[in-house]
């Protein structure tokens, strides 16, 4: 690896009397601090892809059952339980991401996800050591839960407090390419794997290989996170405040910011019903519900997936021209209308009808992708965004993204409607839609509390 170029602090360059000074930052900082916030959310994700295309796996491993059905739900109970810890995280990382910086707290959750992540990969099976095995795998599952807590709300901060005003939000979005790269990776290699193991050999040993790997994954994350330097818009609030620089107060985190955190709330909350709906739910519902080939699936789903990558850039550099609110209006519009003809060609079960009902939700998806890492941060002022955020994000997530795929195949089971996963995602998208129309234009201006940067 080439060596980092010399590390320059933010110049700033004066503008006309009244005015706030502009601050430049030098384009290499900015993206090294891309590609740092990014890798830690493609870790992060890596686990969730290797988690939900290997659930089935999973639940024989550790939740053994004559019921398929019984065996997936507690598999995706664990899958949720891992999101009801994440307020508590976001409760601690938060306000020190504020008080203390949001480098050292993103160096803090890269260790522990990779560490939760690893140790399910050493996890002995249910049939070695009995109920201790689904114990253990909970446990790991709530360290990972706790860590990320923090990561999503400082990452979309870290890469919004460097980045410019005009290119936040095509900035932003290499967030969410991490994400897609992170899950196409832990997919893929879970897909690679079902095609050459045998089921006795993935049950055996093969589901083990996908979590050890983020060890390594974890350290490199590490080194490149401890490489960088605080953003503009924390430094300056930190020499303004000086040593008298104190721990943000729960009443000005949560209940001074109430407005923008039900926004962040209803944002969010769009955002992770449908990223859930089809990145972690589908493949089991291709193959659990619908008795579709298990290989075949999955490599729809990660087509799928690598269209939103190529989409991914475009479409944040889109939200930087026309804004963030038209761009994730359109998600929520396309959700609402075209949701139940998307589940009726998934439904259809022909791979090509199946590849263009997921391929539409994927490019509908690709609105909030790209817009929201952009548009989060900018919520909130500098000095409670990292707290506000982990708070508003995790609640959001907690309550009904991560617990996605747990609550559609339970309504399926007790309803038998095979359409729910777009009955939830419309609902998700009036919702959404309601935050839209509240929320404020953020695209080319400052973030509240920052002075302009370019």
């Amino acid at each position: 690896m080439a060596s980092a170029p010399a590390l320059s602090h933010p110049v700033r360059t004066p503008r006309d009397p009244g005015t706030p000074e502009a601050v430049a930052v030098d384009p290499a900082l900015v993206k090294r601090a891309v590609k740092a916030a990014a890798l830690g959310n493609a870790m992060e994700w890596f686990d969730f892809g290797v988690y939900s295309y290997i659930a089935v796996t999973l639940g024989k491993v550790f939740f053994p059952s004559g019921n398929p059905t019984a065996q997936l739900l507690s598999t995706f109970g664990a899958f949720a339980a891992a999101f009801l810890v994440r307020p508590l995280g976001g409760l601690v990382f938060g306000p020190l991401g504020d008080r203390v910086g949001r480098q050292k707290v993103l160096a803090v959750t890269m260790i522990m996800m990779a560490a939760g992540t690893f140790s399910i990969g050493l996890i002995p099976s249910y049939g070695t050591i009995g109920v201790g095995a689904p114990l253990l795998l909970l446990a790991a599952r709530l360290v990972q839960g706790f860590s990320t807590g923090g990561e999503y709300a400082g990452a979309s901060t870290f890469i919004a407090e460097y980045a410019p005003d005009k290119k936040r939000g095509f900035l932003g979005s290499w967030l969410e390419f991490g994400t897609l790269a992170g899950y196409i990776a832990g997919a893929g290699l879970v897909t690679l794997m079902t095609a050459l193991l045998s089921t006795e050999d993935l049950v055996s040993w093969g589901w083990r290989i996908p979590f050890l790997i983020a060890g390594p994954m974890g350290v490199i994350g590490l080194y490149l996170r401890l490489r960088l330097e605080e953003t503009p818009a924390f430094a300056a609030e930190a020499e303004k405040a000086g040593s008298s620089r104190r721990k943000v107060p729960l009443r000005e985190m949560i209940t001074g910011q109430w407005q923008a955190l039900l926004l962040c709330v209803g944002l969010v909350l769009v955002f992770n019903v449908t990223d859930y709906m089809l990145l972690s739910y589908m493949p089991s519902y291709l193959t659990s519900e619908l008795g579709y080939d298990e290989t075949h699936g999955l490599l729809v789903v990660l087509g799928v997936m690598a269209l939103m990558m190529v989409v991914q850039p475009f479409a944040g550099a889109l939200s930087d021209r026309v804004g963030r609110r038209p761009v994730i209006a359109a998600g929520c519009v396309g959700f609402l209308f075209l949701s139940v003809p998307a589940l009726l060609l998934i439904r259809q079960g022909s791979l090509f009808a199946i590849a263009l009902g997921m391929g539409a939700l994927g490019l509908l998806l690709v609105c909030f992708t790209a817009a929201m890492p952009s548009a989060l941060p900018a919520l909130f002022p500098t000095r409670v965004r990292y707290s506000s955020l982990s708070v508003g994000f995790n609640v959001s997530v907690s309550l009904f993204g991560g617990t996605t795929p747990l609550v559609v195949t339970a309504l399926i089971g007790a309803t038998g409607n095979m359409m729910m996963p777009a009955y939830y995602m419309m609902a998700a998208a009036v919702i959404g839609g309601v935050a839209v129309w509240f929320m404020t234009e953020s695209a080319g201006r400052p973030l509240p509390g920052s002075p302009p940067q370019k």
